[in-house]
């Protein structure tokens, strides 16, 4: 795996940043002294993930730049679990909460830049929507998927996120990781050996930006894929409700969703959970549902699925955290 320095001039927070906050009296994974971001012991994620359901983090750390997340994860305990947490779009938190410490990345991480050679320069925090924008006004082609992604740049380098065609294996030029330790260090798209949701990333390592080749394209044209794409997820989609996205993988040469419906699970439901009418590749909290009914709803299709195809479903979602 081939490592270097990375040009992070651009990610220099320009505003004052906060004093540390360590909310609560536990003991700090690393002394309060040495962050100026916020550190909150037992921060509930549920408000965090769309599907609004889940536990406590032992540790939320929202760092206050890229200088205060190094030291912060260079100072921490080895072998602290670390977890990075986007829009929490595709992931369900169990109701035992996360261990270690989740590691949010805010405004400060959040900035799309425009550069030569249509090149768009992503910090992880920003948003599918605000990068795909941020290069159609620059008459960037090639970005548009993104638009039709609910996430962040962070997990869409992680998980090689994809929609209608296209996924970010096919776009990214390379991308800045703090690797477990405090390193900081610029990986190749070469060295992520992506392949279909999944990359060579170790846990604990952060995203912290990423680069897209993009080319040149018309800015009408671009608007107009991405209105597509967009009216495209409204129509098919329960965006409306709380949900994860795309619950299962796509087998080799076939469609979850159709897997799912063949296997009479549309509308199925377990305790507050329900497997979406809309979209049977969409699983639902219908209001008071907890983690433990979305996931046990999720191996019951996977179980269904399999005695009427023979085919064993992969989950897509992310699924985080003590039972």
């Amino acid at each position: 795996m081939t490592m270097t320095q990375p040009d992070n001039e651009w990610f220099t927070d320009s505003g004052a940043a906060p004093d540390c906050s360590v909310d609560g009296a536990v003991e700090a994974p690393v002394p309060a002294g040495h962050v100026r971001g916020k550190l909150t012991p037992n921060a509930p994620l549920a408000k965090l993930v769309w599907f609004k359901s889940g536990g406590a983090a032992d540790w939320l750390f929202e760092p206050a730049d890229l200088d205060d997340l190094r030291e912060f994860l260079d100072r921490l305990e080895d072998g602290t679990p670390v977890m990075a947490l986007g829009l929490g779009s595709n992931m369900i938190v169990r109701d035992g909460g996360v261990p270690g410490v989740v590691i949010k990345l805010g405004k400060p991480f959040s900035e799309v830049e425009i550069r030569e050679g249509n090149v768009v320069a992503c910090g992880a925090g920003a948003h599918g929507i605000l990068v795909s924008s941020t290069a159609r006004d620059a008459g960037i082609a090639g970005l548009e998927f993104l638009r039709g992604i609910p996430g962040t740049v962070g997990g869409f380098v992680r998980m090689n996120g994809g929609a209608y065609g296209r996924e970010v294996s096919d776009i990214l030029i390379d991308c800045d990781v703090i690797l477990p330790g405090g390193e900081l260090v610029t990986l190749p798209v070469s060295d992520l050996q992506y392949s279909y949701r999944h990359s060579a990333l170790p846990d604990g390592a952060v995203v912290v930006s990423a680069r897209f080749q993009g080319t040149p394209g018309d800015p009408q044209e671009i608007g107009a894929e991405m209105d597509r794409i967009a009216q495209a997820r409204e129509d098919s989609q329960p965006l409306r409700t709380k949900t994860g996205g795309s619950t299962f993988k796509n087998p080799p040469g076939q469609k979850a969703w159709q897997l799912v419906d063949e296997a009479g699970c549309r509308g199925l439901r377990m305790g507050g959970a329900q497997v979406s009418e809309k979209h049977t590749n969409f699983l639902i909290n219908t209001g008071d549902a907890t983690s433990a009914d979305i996931e046990g709803l999720g191996e019951e299709v996977k179980r269904r699925v399999y005695k009427k195809s023979g085919v064993q479903l992969e989950w897509e979602i992310q699924r985080v955290g003590r039972p």
